[in-house]
């Protein structure tokens, strides 16, 4: 088994990548999320060490989980879709339809990149108000006088992801129009 393994291309160099800025402000974006995923994995598990072994539980870390996941998500989602790594149909556009009616393949996939640029945009335009309703009314979760984190951040990460999202949506439908003419119809 271990003979099937090309180690010469295990040590080849991967080609230089062009500057890309978008590419820089998304992973940055999703490095802060696995940063924050990393800090949150040890808050749990000290708040579990303290509970069962000294009877001394940290408070709010219930509330911190639920709220931090929602801002992960929406810090790692621009840079999930840059990658083309978000969830959709590959074996209807790449396994069938490209290789039968190319252009219908590249006409779906454009409309598909469109919806999902204006689904992001909804999230992030959906998400603004909340903002400031938070932030004029004080917002909080966690329980009054034990424990208490205000929201307005939270729903910032969503708007904020929500326009990331649109942005890398918006970047690859400009690179699939400027990198590929419509293929012809075989």
């Amino acid at each position: 088994m271990a003979d099937d393994i090309d180690m010469s291309a295990l040590e080849r160099e991967a080609a230089p990548q062009p500057f890309d800025p978008v590419r820089i402000l998304l992973d940055a974006l999703a490095a802060i999320g696995t940063v924050w995923t990393f800090g949150l994995m040890l808050l749990i598990c000290a708040d579990v060490i303290g509970r069962s072994f000294l009877n001394m539980p940290i408070t709010g870390v219930a509330e911190i989980a639920a709220n931090s996941i929602v801002g992960i998500v929406f810090l790692q989602i621009g840079a999930t879709i840059y990658a083309k790594r978000m969830t959709r149909a590959d074996f209807l556009i790449d396994g069938i339809l490209s290789s039968r009616v190319p252009g219908l393949a590249w006409a779906i996939e454009l409309v598909f990149l469109l919806i999902g640029a204006a689904v992001m945009a909804f999230v992030a335009w959906a998400a603004w108000p909340g903002v400031w309703t938070s932030l004029a009314a004080r917002e909080f979760f966690g329980v009054q006088g034990l424990f208490t984190v205000q929201t307005w951040p939270f729903r910032a990460l969503i708007v904020l992801g929500g326009a990331a999202g649109a942005l890398a949506y918006l970047m690859l439908f400009v690179a699939e129009i400027g990198g590929r003419r419509k293929p012809a119809e075989g």
